[in-house]
């Protein structure tokens, strides 16, 4: 079965309303076993408007990425950078 992913391209708008974010993160990429790909890094945007940083995870499959989202946690979690980022994915 593919695996499944999270594809994200993130401003950070309040870094001080973030830091209890990663925290958060982790534990629920954690339960879901997932695991980063891309975080950061050097890019350049080659067309478009860039975003640092880009991140990519990956899950076990498409179900699970999606269960990861709509979880309890993970909506929690969300609401720790509610108005200090913006994101596209």
């Amino acid at each position: 079965m593919p695996n499944g992913y999270w594809i994200g391209r993130i401003d950070v708008i309040k870094p001080e309303y973030t830091k209890a974010y990663g925290p958060a993160l982790a534990a629920v990429l954690c339960k879901y076993h997932a695991k980063f790909l891309v975080r950061g890094g050097t890019f350049e945007a080659v067309e478009g408007k860039a975003r640092d940083p880009n991140i990519v995870i990956e899950f076990k499959d498409y179900e699970t990425a999606l269960a990861c989202y709509r979880s309890p946690e993970y909506t929690k979690a969300r609401a720790l950078r509610a108005g200090a980022t913006s994101i596209s994915s």
